[in-house]
């Protein structure tokens, strides 16, 4: 699709606050493109008096062509108001409330009230992740979002697209920016650094120019944000399918060093006795996407959190412990599972604030990495070793590093079979009625003497 001209958009000259209106002809959503229960959503605040919007990634990916993994909704009524509307919901959130409501099969569709701009006011007090709690217009809702791409408005009525920061045309162009000044919207959520580098990876665009600088100049200050946000993120980008991308943004704008900051000295020493670091975690990255991208199409799960974390730290613990170029075995293999354990409890476990049993189950699969590796006989491996109960899930560990370091790709066999439980059926599903325990009487609200003539 063309840039749009200023004669095919709609809008006030007058006022620089007035969105442009992108009529339906100059773009290609349709309401045939949106969920049904998003639309059902739409509809009904539409019937109750109240405007609503899809808004954010639903209207970016749809835009592209892409189905979107949410369609989220903002709306001028109130939380308090939306949960008279919508029985079936909870209110979530503390910065600012959002409304969840719950349809069969799991599905959630998440609505937000238009917020102001007093988070962001930029003559207001400097502060991190200040409060904002405070309800707005459209046009203040779109320029406190992060990324022009991800603030546009949608509306049913007339099939439209609202554009007030030029999203649009970033779209067009291919282009990540930040809205607003990107240093001092950066200053006040610093975690906006790791949506520019994520979205420039998913999508191939460019970042622009300004932002680029501003995510450079300000990485040091991605330690400033809670510990499981940062967390959240950066599972976000290893589970995107675009991780290889986006872990070379991340290197390059020195995000990297700031999430995990033991890489720095890794990366500048390039210590690790039979990997480079950077090529191997490349090289893990890679696999990662590649399986993921399997796994969906296979409808399987995918790895779980621990799983993805443990890949992303072998060439931290080979070059910090030699875990694959040096042998060990009995009381020097616990000795470095203990110090592995320590370390990530000082460090990464913090820093991310990652559970204790998460880190335990990375402190297990590197151990047992390193056991595979040093008792592999051809292409197998003694019997002793295969009765252990942790072989499955470290066999495919294995597989994962040896593709990362080879090439070769991962039978899907391996990945096991069991399938995600489509929301369709989940829907179709009968609901099974429960059943009192044998031997006891159910007793009924609905019998006015309860059982045996005894009164409850």
């Amino acid at each position: 699709m063309s840039p749009l001209t200023k004669t095919e958009i709609s809008q006030d000259a007058a006022n620089p606050y007035a969105g442009r209106i992108i009529p339906p002809e100059n773009h290609p959503i349709t309401t045939e493109m949106i969920d049904r229960d998003a639309l059902y959503v739409l509809r009904k605040l539409r019937d109750a008096g109240f405007a609503g919007y899809l808004v954010g990634g639903g209207v970016r990916d749809l835009y592209l062509g892409k189905t979107p993994k949410d369609f989220d909704i903002s709306t001028d009524a109130r939380p308090g108001q939306l949960r008279k509307l919508f029985p079936n919901s909870n209110t979530i959130g503390r910065r600012f409330r959002l409304v969840q409501i719950f349809f069969r099969g799991g599905k959630t569709i998440e609505i937000s009230t238009l917020r102001s701009l007093s988070e962001h006011d930029m003559d207001g007090p400097e502060a991190v992740l200040a409060p904002n709690n405070t309800f707005g217009t459209l046009s203040e809702d779109a320029r406190r979002r992060d990324l022009t791409i991800n603030s546009l408005f949608y509306e049913i009525e007339n099939n439209t697209i609202i554009d007030y920061v030029d999203g649009s045309l970033d779209l067009d162009r291919g282009i990540i920016r930040i809205v607003g000044e990107p240093a001092k919207r950066i200053g006040r959520d610093p975690v906006r650094m790791m949506r520019a580098i994520r979205h420039a990876a998913r999508t191939n665009f460019t970042i622009e120019e300004h932002t680029w600088q501003a995510v450079c100049g300000n990485s040091h200050k991605l330690s400033l944000c809670p510990p499981s946000r940062l967390r959240d993120e950066f599972l976000k980008d290893l589970y995107s399918g675009a991780a290889e991308s986006w872990f070379e943004l991340a290197v390059d704008s020195e995000l990297l060093f700031s999430l995990l900051p033991f890489y720095r000295k890794i990366f500048a020493s390039n210590s690790a006795p039979s990997e480079n670091p950077r090529e191997l975690l490349t090289g893990i990255c890679r696999t990662i996407d590649r399986i993921n991208t399997l796994s969906l199409s296979l409808k399987i799960h995918r790895q779980p959190d621990f799983f993805l974390i443990g890949l992303f730290l072998i060439p931290w613990a080979e070059a910090r412990y030699q875990l694959i170029s040096q042998f060990r075995k009995g009381a020097p293999l616990f000795q470095l599972s203990k110090k592995i354990r320590e370390e990530i409890d000082r460090t990464i476990g913090v820093e991310l604030n990652l559970r204790r049993s998460l880190r335990q189950e990375v402190v297990n699969l590197l151990i047992n990495l390193s056991q595979l590796i040093h008792n592999k006989q051809q292409n197998s491996w003694p019997k002793w070793l295969k009765k252990k109960s942790y072989f499955k899930k470290s066999t495919l560990f294995y597989h994962f590093y040896t593709a990362a370091t080879t090439g070769k790709s991962i039978d899907h066999l391996l990945l096991g079979t069991q399938p995600i439980q489509p929301a369709e059926e989940e829907r179709k599903r009968p609901r099974r009625k429960s059943s009192p325990p044998k031997g006891k009487p159910a007793f009924s609200t609905k019998t006015k003497g309860g059982i045996f003539g005894f009164k409850k």
